[in-house]
């Protein structure tokens, strides 16, 4: 067992350093120097196919764990501070849309995930479609992909973050 121990000491640390992470300071006037370094997530499904779903749940999931850098999904909109929005605006949910992003209390942020959220994708000219997300609520940040990498989600998160 001393022996043992002894290599222990002797090895040493074998991890690699942490990447260097951008913490964003209050005189940037970022959204996230306001939101202190985590963020409440509130997911909206617009009218989509539901692949950006499925990615967001790996975002979220034990393999990319966006939680880590402190991104959590959270149940109400008065619990949060971004809107993730996947999925062109139907007919049927451009108001359900409005009056989620009225509930989220100030400093919000909107996401469009997806090429859908960002400009209709191949749902484009499609009767029940009213627009893209940013022709229903003011948008802040775009992921495109169809459907977004998980990685691209998270790296979205994570400059929401700061971190």
């Amino acid at each position: 067992m001393a022996g043992l121990w002894r290599k222990i000491f002797r090895t040493g640390r074998v991890a690699e350093p942490a990447p260097v992470r951008p913490y964003a300071t209050p005189a940037q006037g970022s959204v996230a120097a306001e939101l202190a370094g985590s963020v409440q997530v509130r997911h909206v499904d617009a009218g989509s196919c539901n692949g950006c779903e499925v990615e967001i749940g790996s975002a979220f999931g034990p393999v990319y764990d966006a939680d880590r850098y402190g991104a959590r999904l959270v149940a109400s909109p008065r619990h949060a501070d971004a809107l993730l929005v996947t999925g062109p605006v139907t007919r049927n949910m451009a108001e359900p849309l409005r009056r989620t992003y009225a509930a989220v209390p100030t400093p919000k942020v909107v996401v469009a995930v997806g090429d859908c959220a960002r400009n209709c994708g191949v749902f484009a000219g499609a009767y029940g479609v009213a627009g893209a997300v940013r022709d229903v609520v003011p948008v802040d940040m775009e992921i495109e992909g169809c459907p977004p990498r998980p990685e691209q989600i998270v790296a979205a998160l994570r400059g929401l973050t700061g971190r």
